[in-house]
């Protein structure tokens, strides 16, 4: 694989509310990631899934679904980013909707996603559209 390598990662979830509850390895979502899967390789965009049951995120809202779902591309600088910092604003809250924008955006325009807030630099207005 000598093509853009990306992770899903998953953090071990701790639903407090029913109406957030998504279960990721249900088949619905098994066939969602082995079709998004399939459809990344073919631009030599490999993806694949992990689970870290070290962290916990507690499920009380739609922006707490979206922390507890990580990308890495290490090529691109992303070692750990939430995909709530990826995409922004959830315009339907659908979260396999919003893991599809997200890894699209770190696969053809990651220059998109914004810096950490500890990574951000001052503009000088020099033009390049930061």
């Amino acid at each position: 694989m000598a093509g853009k390598q990306i992770i899903l990662t998953f953090y071990k979830r701790n639903h407090l509310r029913p109406d957030w509850r998504v279960e990721l390895d249900s088949p619905a979502y098994r066939k969602f990631f082995s079709e998004m899967t399939e459809e990344l390789a073919r631009c030599d965009v490999f993806l694949s899934l992990a689970d870290n049951p070290e962290f916990t995120i507690d499920i009380n809202s739609y922006g707490d679904l979206l922390n507890a779902v990580r990308i890495n591309s290490l090529s691109d600088g992303f070692a750990n980013i939430c995909l709530g910092h990826v995409i922004g604003k959830s315009p339907n809250l659908n979260l396999a909707e919003d893991i599809r924008r997200g890894v699209n955006r770190i696969a053809f325009a990651p220059e998109t996603v914004p810096p950490e807030d500890h990574n951000r630099k001052v503009c000088h207005n020099c033009g390049c559209g930061c």
